[in-house]
C-alpha cells in the first residue's frame, strides 16, 4: 500500500531592521522578505512534524519527530 507523508519544518533565523517603531520593523520585514532580500540561509529548525494525509483512511494527526 503506497502511504503520502506530509513533513513540516518550523525554521527560525533573526535579522536586523532598522525602523522608527515596532509596526514599521515588522511591514519592512515582510516587504523584504516577499521582495526576496531577507531569505533564510543559515536558518535552524525549531520544530518538526509529520502526518500520513493519503490514502484518507489512513491519515493521522500531526506527529512531532
Amino acid at each position: 500500500m503506497k502511504f503520502r507523508i506530509a513533513i513540516e519544518e518550523t525554521m527560525v533565523q533573526e535579522f536586523d531592521i532598522e525602523a522608527e517603531d515596532a509596526g514599521e520593523a515588522m511591514e519592512l520585514a515582510e516587504a523584504k522578505y516577499k521582495s526576496g532580500e531577507l531569505v533564510l540561509t543559515s536558518a535552524e529548525v525549531h520544530h518538526k512534524q509529520m502526518a500520513i494525509v493519503a490514502p484518507d483512511n489512513e491519515a493521522t494527526e500531526w506527529s512531532e519527530f
